[in-house]
């Protein structure tokens, strides 16, 4: 009994760790709207990555983004599909249909790894002077893609982090499914593979 309950309380210790280390949230402090706090204050740009469910993704940054946030949206994303428009396309065709101008739209629509995310991103906010964002991804995503992000951003561009907490194909309860372990086991791979160098 004692080893069952042993057992127990590290897996229960493991889902609470990597809930909380996955899915860092700056602004989970902030009220809706920016403030005067540090870390709620309004930032140049909103960043949204792609994959995974990239429709919560756009909705939580345009959500964002209408509530002040920044005034502008970075979509970064090249094509899942080959034969239609790139994922940054698609999702600033879906900010347009929600009211978003086109001059406050930025893409990127080249790459394919979130380690390119970053790369190619990096050189949108040096063309515009951008020096603070928000970046945008699901739960499970956003501690690896901080990293890429603030390792090129080297101090030049405040990097926030704002995850989308639940999605097609994560939740507060992502240990009950195969998907959610699979998620979370192959970042915590990535993330350690990031600090030996071998970043994707």
């Amino acid at each position: 009994m004692k080893t069952i309950i042993s057992a127990l309380v590290a897996l229960a210790i493991v889902i609470i760790g990597l809930s909380i280390y996955l899915a860092p949230n700056d602004l989970a402090s902030c009220n809706d709207e920016p403030g005067i706090e540090e870390t709620c204050q309004k930032a140049d740009a909103i960043v949204v990555v792609s994959g995974g469910d990239t429709g919560a993704r756009t909705r939580e940054a345009i959500d964002l983004y209408k509530h002040n946030w920044a005034s502008k949206l970075i979509f970064s994303g090249a094509a899942y599909d080959k034969t239609g428009p790139s994922n940054a396309e698609a999702m600033r065709r879906e900010a347009r249909s929600l009211g978003v101008p086109d001059e406050d739209i930025l893409t990127e629509e080249l790459s394919e790894t979130t380690k390119q995310n970053a790369e190619k991103t990096q050189n949108i906010l040096e063309n515009n002077e951008i020096s603070s964002v928000i970046l945008v991804t699901s739960a499970y995503h956003q501690r690896r893609a901080n990293l890429e992000f603030s390792k090129r951003a080297a101090g030049t561009v405040i990097v926030r982090n704002h995850p989308v907490m639940q999605d097609n194909q994560w939740s507060g309860l992502w240990w009950l499914t195969p998907t959610g372990w699979y998620l979370a086991i192959s970042e915590f791979v990535k993330i350690i593979a990031f600090y030996v160098g071998g970043t994707r």
